[in-house]
């Protein structure tokens, strides 16, 4: 048997709450590290940080299905809304963290927004995806139709939005943060037609 019919096999006989299941347990240990002291000096820092690069990664491999499927014959399009709503809430968690362990002043939060940048940048990011959390489920496909898949395009901005943010948090140029925007870019460009895919390059 190839090894593409292989993994999908494999793929279609796990339950899509074992991926939840798997992707959620890293929660409870970073907060036992941020607690006992295993995130270093600046705990709550670091949490923010684990948290909004573990969404970054689930946005990025929600990016890779498509390609999967279409050049290698992988097939795992039923996990997509699984990473979707995973990478939401790993967002919602890393802003929670921001604003109740690390600013926690109402009036401090409204004025890092408008006058720090990256953070300007992250809360689009965030708000681009609520609408997409929102209709992730069967009911919003029925009822939404073709307009459900327009509207989950914005997938592709907020996940521009999300390595923005990281390649500004960092305020200096670091290599991490590129190399997520660089496999973001690579990624999108694959979902462009043929002839203008072959313009680009």
């Amino acid at each position: 048997m190839p090894l593409t019919d292989r993994i999908n096999g494999f793929a279609r006989k796990v339950p899509v709450w074992a991926v939840y299941i798997l992707y959620l347990l890293p929660v409870p240990w970073l907060l036992y590290l941020a607690q006992t002291g295993g995130l270093g000096r600046e705990p709550i820092k670091a949490l923010e940080h684990e948290l909004g690069e573990i969404a970054l990664q689930l946005l990025i491999i929600g990016l890779c299905i498509s390609p999967l499927r279409r050049y290698l014959g992988v097939n795992l399009i039923r996990f997509r809304r699984t990473f979707g709503l995973l990478a939401f809430t790993y967002v919602a968690l890393h802003l929670l963290v921001w604003l109740v362990l690390d600013v926690g002043i109402i009036s401090q939060i409204w004025a890092d927004i408008i006058k720090r940048p990256y953070i300007t940048i992250g809360m689009i990011g965030f708000l681009v995806l609520v609408p997409l959390a929102v209709t992730s489920n069967n009911w919003s496909v029925r009822r939404l139709g073709a307009t459900w898949h327009k509207l989950h395009k914005l997938a592709y901005v907020a996940v521009i939005f999300g390595a923005v943010h990281f390649i500004m948090v960092k305020k200096v140029w670091e290599l991490e943060p590129l190399i997520y925007l660089g496999v973001i870019m690579g990624l999108l460009a694959l979902r462009l037609p043929k002839k203008r895919r072959n313009q680009t390059v």
